[in-house]
């Protein structure tokens, strides 16, 4: 193996554009910003020539086949469009080597499909797209489909609901392998805004309540009261529907359950005080409705790979 740490960057048949540049993004970015920790970026392609999804198709022809896959220290499979097929002759068997060989395996939001058809992540937690979140989890039911995580970590596997061509996690493994101060100066150097992730996400499926018809203003008691110990029957009530119906159909139109909507509600609370308020670990539990320190760091460390101690850190040496 090359001493330069290797990343396959798989990439199949309607790969997003954007998919292809992000890694190139920041992997120009690691090298300025820390000489030391430079990496060799491997393009793989199935067939060797790909063409990106729409708006603006292109095609591109990759160096390597899936022999690039040898010997790499992370594998990572590229969204598609293609992600309800199978996924094509010998991918999957590349995907389940590369694991037995100890590599991290690491999907952008579709490409979670792929792993998941390859049978790597039953077992697992993993995300993707939450548009497509319903679909993974019907598909693959051996799968747990982390509907609330923007970034999930479980073993040697990372998955990413994908924002920003899957930003979050290239600097995840930049972080792993470098420290979170080289992946802050990196992210620094991309001279990109800050993107709140899960709070466009939760907008997102604030919007598709509010759409689903008589929701709206539960969703809005929900957000409000979000500090207090609901449960689903506390919901229920508000709404004036039972919690079967509730819970149906809040996941018909989000794919999530009232209870995860409530747990990204106060992830998303916690996020924004760790980043600009000086309060303990303890005191940001409370106050966003956690009824235990021990479990918020459980569920904070679940949807964003970190514990909250860590996560403050990093984002105070970021807006330094």
């Amino acid at each position: 193996m090359s001493a330069v740490p290797v990343i396959a960057l798989l990439v199949l048949d309607g790969v997003p554009a954007h998919q292809l540049t992000t890694p190139g993004l920041v992997l120009d970015a690691v090298a300025r910003s820390a000489p030391g920790a430079a990496y060799e970026l491997r393009v793989c392609a199935v067939p060797r020539t790909v063409t990106t999804a729409r708006p603006a198709p292109l095609t591109v022809t990759a160096d390597r086949g899936l022999d690039g896959l040898d010997g790499a220290g992370a594998v990572l499979v590229a969204g598609h469009d293609g992600f309800r097929a199978e996924p094509p002759p010998g991918v999957a068997d590349a995907l389940r080597a590369a694991v037995d060989r100890g590599s991290r395996v690491l999907a952008v939001g579709t490409g979670a499909f792929t792993l998941a058809a390859a049978g790597v992540l039953d077992g697992r937690r993993a995300t993707t797209e939450w548009s497509h979140v319903p679909e993974l989890a019907a598909r693959h039911p051996r799968v747990a489909v982390d509907p609330a995580g923007t970034l999930v970590v479980d073993g040697p596997f990372r998955t990413s609901a994908g924002f920003l061509g899957g930003l979050d996690l290239w600097l995840r493994l930049v972080a792993e392998d470098h420290g979170d101060e080289v992946a802050a100066a990196t992210a620094r150097q991309l001279v990109l805004p800050v993107y709140d992730d899960a709070g466009a996400a939760r907008a997102e499926l604030a919007r598709a309540l509010a759409e689903s018809g008589g929701l709206e203003p539960t969703v809005r008691w929900l957000e409000a009261s979000a500090d207090r110990p609901l449960t689903l029957a506390d919901i229920a009530a508000h709404a004036r529907l039972s919690p079967r119906t509730l819970d149906r159909r809040f996941r018909a139109h989000t794919g999530l359950s009232p209870l995860k909507y409530l747990l990204r509600v106060r992830l998303d609370r916690a996020r924004h005080l760790l980043e600009h308020d000086d309060a303990t670990i303890e005191q940001i539990a409370a106050r966003v409705g956690f009824g235990s320190s021990a479990g918020f760091r459980r569920h904070f460390r679940d949807a964003t790979g970190r514990t909250p101690r860590d996560y403050r850190a990093a984002a105070r040496r970021d807006s330094d």
